[in-house]
């Protein structure tokens, strides 16, 4: 697989809970992997009992998350510096501009985020979907941000689900879930997707709820799942593959 795969999330977490076992399947295979992370998290959960003060949490949280990267083996990692819980009021244009920039020089193959609603209605998961989409657009138009490099077109784009993952891979088959397009077999990385969620340690409370506390935690780890926002027709649905066609 000669080939790139950008990952773009809100917050530090979101690429432990939602793409991990992606990024080392496609890394094991060859492909060079990025994550883009918007904001530092400063106004999410410190955990019960506090794992920071209030003052640090945003240091805190990007430490996680540089932990959490190292664990998930990212080649790449940018953070965009945006404020949690405010991305959908950042300048557009702004945006536009720093991720046209990253798409053109990464020049992905796959490019990762959350749906249009955000998986669960998040604003700045919202935000970052939206903002995603723009960018993988205009990074194709060679009169947007000419200054950014050569225009590149991404050939397939994938959301996360229209359904909690944690709560589908224990209903038997996956083939007659609308949304499911990709069904992965990341058992293989499944104690480093652990560890990269237990880096998360201010977030411990809902690693544990969805996760581990869950009688199922080993096979919910073991299998990823993602819906084709775009890209070439798939044989069958749901795929294993996330290079199919490209």
């Amino acid at each position: 697989m000669a080939a790139s795969i950008l990952l773009c999330f809100a917050h530090p977490d979101d690429e432990s809970f939602s793409g991990s076992g992606l990024a080392m399947q496609c890394a094991a295979a060859g492909a060079r992997t990025a994550l883009v992370t918007a904001t530092r998290g400063e106004k999410g959960s410190r955990g019960n009992p506090p794992v920071c003060a209030p003052d640090d949490i945003a240091a805190c949280r990007e430490r996680e998350l540089r932990e959490a990267s190292r664990i998930i083996g990212f080649d790449e990692l940018h953070l965009l510096d945006y404020v949690d819980r405010e991305l959908p009021q950042a300048p557009p244009a702004d945006v536009r501009r720093s991720l046209v920039a990253l798409i053109r020089r990464i020049r992905p193959a796959l490019v990762v985020t959350f749906d249009p609603n955000g998986f669960n209605a998040h604003p700045d998961h919202v935000a970052i979907s939206r903002f995603t989409s723009d960018a993988i657009a205009a990074a194709a138009d060679d009169r947007w941000e000419p200054e950014a490099g050569a225009p590149h077109r991404v050939s397939r784009l994938l959301w996360t689900p229209p359904f909690p993952p944690w709560d589908a891979v224990g209903d038997g088959s996956l083939a007659d879930r609308f949304g499911a397009d990709f069904v992965l077999d990341v058992a293989p990385w499944r104690d480093r997707r652990a560890e990269a969620l237990r880096a998360h340690r201010t977030q411990h409370q809902s690693v544990e709820k969805y996760f581990f506390s869950r009688a199922d935690a080993d096979r919910i780890l073991s299998i990823e799942i993602w819906r084709q926002a775009w890209g070439p027709p798939l044989r069958e649905r749901p795929s294993a593959d996330v290079m199919e066609g490209l």
